[in-house]
Formats: structure tokens, sequence, C-alpha cells
């Protein structure tokens, strides 16, 4: 990888938490970019997670691997209220950032990170895995070639079963909840059907439960949206839900297509549709939409690529997640200190 556009990225990852693994280190392994740093509040636990997956040094803390002249882009995978924080210092330090979703606890944090992205003229990305994976694009072209016909329905699906109590993203102070930690993905993939339903969704009207014990903490929300060409959306998440489920349903003026797997298409990549001629089946793939999305963010930082997700999309996402939060009489997730 001599030529400059196809040297490996050097990354440094913020923390040690279970989803790297898949998010970051089997898509790096992958496609040959480098984990040059790890670091974590535990310095024993950042020795551990080193060992097992092949990340090259421990940085001392956050801060010092931010600092890191050898990183050049850094992985954010901390609670939701520290995303805000830590993407500011990375990007202060003029590194390219890959964030977990939502990039901030708020839409005030979230254009805060965008000024800061700006400034520092680095590539800044959230981390809406999904969208590059085959099974959403289908979607977007069954729309794009007339095949459904005008769209005029949507809904998505995500939940989970519950995680244990103790587990941060049901608190309230690192900006926890079912539509911070799920919801986000519904609102974006109804968001990123703006082109076929006459522009940008709105929040007409949102509804969520509170968690036992967790005061100002959504156990679940649902939230209508309405389009400007008439189409209407679902929105909706439970983070204590008997099961799984990350489904998408498009309903248009000629037929409609499900995918039952949205959200981590690599573990069901089917795309059902349903027209007048019948239904029929297409899989698209089980290579993971981790390993997609870590692909168009290297191609943006060493190539210029175009990229559908930066700061701006970011921004948007959280002015929506807000506007349901007060529509459902919650509200927005406050600003976590560090």
């Amino acid at each position: 990888m001599s030529e400059k556009g196809r040297e490996p990225l050097r990354i440094g990852v913020l923390g040690a938490a279970r989803i790297t693994e898949r998010s970051l280190v089997d898509p790096a392994r992958t496609t040959g970019h480098r984990l040059v740093a790890v670091a974590a509040r535990d310095r024993a636990r950042a020795e551990a997670f080193a060992a097992g997956h092949g990340v090259e040094r421990v940085a001392g803390s956050y801060a010092e691997l931010i600092a890191d002249p050898e990183v050049d882009a850094v992985y954010n995978p901390l609670a939701n209220g520290l995303h805000g924080p830590w993407n500011l210092a990375a990007l202060a330090a003029g590194k390219h950032v890959l964030s977990e979703k939502p990039s901030a606890s708020n839409a005030e944090e979230a254009a805060e990170v965008r000024r800061a992205a700006e400034k520092a003229g680095t590539v800044f990305m959230e981390a809406f895995h999904y969208l590059f994976h085959p099974v959403t694009r289908r979607l977007h072209e069954l729309l794009a070639s007339g095949e459904l016909g005008e769209l005029r329905h949507v809904e998505a699906m995500v939940a989970i079963p519950a995680p244990p109590d103790t587990d941060p993203r049901w608190s309230l102070p690192l900006a926890g909840g079912a539509l911070m930690d799920l919801g986000c993905y519904s609102l974006h993939a109804l968001r990123m059907l703006a082109p076929w339903a006459g522009g940008a969704p709105r929040t007409a009207a949102a509804r969520a439960g509170e968690r036992a014990g967790a005061p100002g903490v959504d156990e679940w929300l649902d939230a209508d949206l309405e389009y400007p060409g008439g189409a209407t959306g679902s929105a909706r998440c439970h983070m204590a839900y008997d099961g799984l489920d990350m489904s998408i349903r498009l309903v248009g003026s000629r037929g409609e297509a499900t995918a039952p797997n949205f959200v981590l298409p690599q573990w069901d990549d089917r795309v059902v549709i349903r027209t007048p001629e019948g239904e029929r089946t297409e899989h698209l793939g089980t290579r993971s939409s981790y390993t997609y999305q870590l692909e168009a963010f290297a191609a943006r930082v060493r190539e210029g690529t175009p990229l559908p997700l930066d700061a701006d999309d970011a921004v948007t996402t959280m002015e929506l997640i807000d506007a349901c939060y007060r529509k459902a009489g919650f509200e927005p997730r406050p600003r976590t200190s560090v």
C-alpha cells in the first residue's frame, strides 16, 4: 500500500466496548487497516482488549490516545453522553472521527461538533453502518425505479431485550434511552427516504414509556412522522422487548418491500417484495455492514470519496431526536461533563 490513497488507516479506539469487535476489529482485519492504539478507563481492560484483538499498543488515557501523532482516525464507541465531548476533543486534535451514533447528547452539542469538524477540516462520520449495505441500497433502488410506485407509508421498528439495570444505556446523565440507542436507526432510515417523499419528515406526534427506576429515561418510544409529499411514517423503538426486531417496511402505491433486519443485514439479508406481479425474495449478501462502512470511511479520508453521512447529517438527526422527545413529554438528553 505505497500509494497515499491506499495506505491503511491508523485507527485509535476509545474504550474497550463490546461492540468494537464487531463494528471495527473484524472490519479492520478484513480491509487491512491498522488498530494502532486503544485506551480505557481501566488500563488492565485496555491491555486485555489489545492482546485479544491485535491492537498495537495501549495508551494511558483517552487524551493521550487523541494526542498520538500516529493516530489518523479516532473511533468513539463510548457511552452516548461521552460521544460529544470526545468527538470535540478528537476534532480539536485534528483527527478524523468515526463516532458511534448519536454524535452528541442533543442538537445543541451536535451543532458544536459540526463547527469543530468544519474548523478541523477533517472527516467526521456518524456510524449509521446500515446505510452502506446492499439491503438498504436495494430498498432505495426499489423506490427510485418506480416499481413500488409513490411512497405512501413506511414503518421501522428497532427493539431488543432489556440490558441489565446497571447498563449505561439506562443512565440519563450518560444520555441513555431507547430512542438514543435504538430509535435513532428508525428515525435515520425514515430521513433517508426524503428524496422519494417530497422532502424531510417532521414529527407529528410521539408517545413513550419511562423505565422503572430510571427517571427521565425512555424504555420505549413511538413516533409518527409526516413527509411533505403526503406519505406517513412510524418510527418505533423498544429497549425492553420480548425478542429482537429490526425491521423496515415500505408501502408504495404499487407494492411494498420489507427488510426483516435492516440494521444488521448480515444476520438476515432478505428483502421481500410484493407487487401485483407477485411476491419474491431477494438475498443481498451477508458481508458485514460494518465492513462496508469502514471501507466508505477510509475512502473518504484517503481519496476524498463522497459520503452520505457527515456532521450536517448528524445535526439533522439529533434535531429530530430532540423533537421526538419533546413530543413524547420527555426532555432532550443533557450534556455530559468530562
